[in-house]
């Protein structure tokens, strides 16, 4: 558990895309699921959109894993 630091080289990255770039999920679908089921963090709120946009400053928690991006 604990932080880890996803750089982009975009102005955003999607939620879902996020999940699957770190590391947290092998597919799309597994993000889309535990993101609909609510399994995932937003700043520190849940959140049920996988297309949810995040830029750098944010975090996402899943499972006790905070990403942030920058």
């Amino acid at each position: 558990m604990g932080e880890e630091h996803i750089k982009i080289e975009t102005p955003f990255i999607r939620l879902d895309a996020l999940l699957k770039f770190a590391g947290a999920v092998e597919t799309g679908g597994e993000a889309k699921l535990l993101i609909q089921d609510g399994g995932v963090k937003v700043n520190g709120q849940s959140c049920a959109m996988r297309g949810k946009k995040l830029y750098p400053g944010d975090r996402a928690e899943l499972d006790g894993q905070i990403f942030v991006v920058e």
